[in-house]
């Protein structure tokens, strides 16, 4: 069976062997891949610059329908994004991204704007003032490209036949329900009542706003609303809180770009 070609970004290694390592990519055209390099551990490696994690390279996959591990035949070095190596935050970052890309998708499922939007985050991020607005445009790639876009222009709880909201200064997102509802007591109320587990989150309108700006223009939409970082900031949290939500865990690595501070 000849080789495909494709392109990945290295999620994790391990090593098998003396001289082989398995590792884990995330390919442009298959999506998740847990594959067998073999002599990749040699010290004249036919790997084109060794495989290290949160690397681009071009690659060369034997795909066996019968066996969890894919050969990987080829590794040629393309990309190693220098600030994830200079700059704790954009490591940090960084491994974030590695960390949630195995838990939001399944193997061998291709997500091409999801893989272009992670190479995009990892590029942008060339110093700590970068992540927020990197991890914000990922996040919403993510939860776009899964089924999982938050609804922020309609109520997704309507007491009646009408979804449109009144402007108001702020909202409560409800993460069971997927978006944006009324932020008044009563609202709340009911919301507790639906689903006592999950409770939901106060959420300014500006915040609204500049996802929905982020949605329509991606981050030169967000640069045209003018949103100052810590809007932007506020809004990856949102995003960050309710992908913790459907995942149903914390991810290991969120709490070292959020904190503790996300809503619960």
């Amino acid at each position: 069976m000849p080789p495909v070609l494709d392109e990945a970004i290295a999620i994790r290694q391990w090593e098998f062997s003396e001289t082989s390592q398995t590792v884990l990519l995330f390919s442009r055209a298959h999506g998740l891949l847990r594959a067998l390099a073999k002599g990749s551990r040699r010290p004249k490696s036919p790997f084109s610059g060794g495989i290290d994690v949160l690397t681009r390279a071009n690659i060369g996959v034997i795909v066996r329908p019968h066996s969890e591990l894919a050969l990987l035949t080829e590794w040629d070095l393309a990309e190693t994004f220098p600030a994830l190596r200079s700059s704790l935050p954009v490591h940090n970052a960084g491994l974030f991204i590695a960390d949630i890309l195995p838990h939001a998708v399944t193997d061998h499922d291709p997500h091409a704007a999801l893989y272009d939007a992670a190479v995009a985050s990892l590029r942008l991020m060339r110093s700590p003032a970068d992540v927020h607005p990197a991890l914000l445009a990922f996040l919403w790639t993510l939860l776009s490209d899964t089924g999982y876009a938050p609804v922020l222009d309609r109520d997704v709880r309507p007491s009646t036949g009408d979804t449109s909201l009144a402007p108001a200064p702020s909202y409560r997102f409800a993460p069971d329900l997927g978006g944006i509802t009324a932020d008044d007591p009563t609202t709340r109320e009911a919301l507790d009542a639906h689903s006592p587990s999950a409770r939901s989150w106060r959420v300014r309108a500006a915040t609204v706003d500049l996802l929905l700006a982020l949605d329509a223009r991606g981050l030169a939409g967000v640069a045209a609303l003018g949103a100052d970082a810590r809007a932007v900031e506020r809004a990856a949290r949102l995003l960050a809180s309710y992908l913790r939500h459907i995942l149903g865990h914390e991810p290991a690595t969120m709490p070292l770009i959020f904190g503790r501070q996300l809503p619960r």
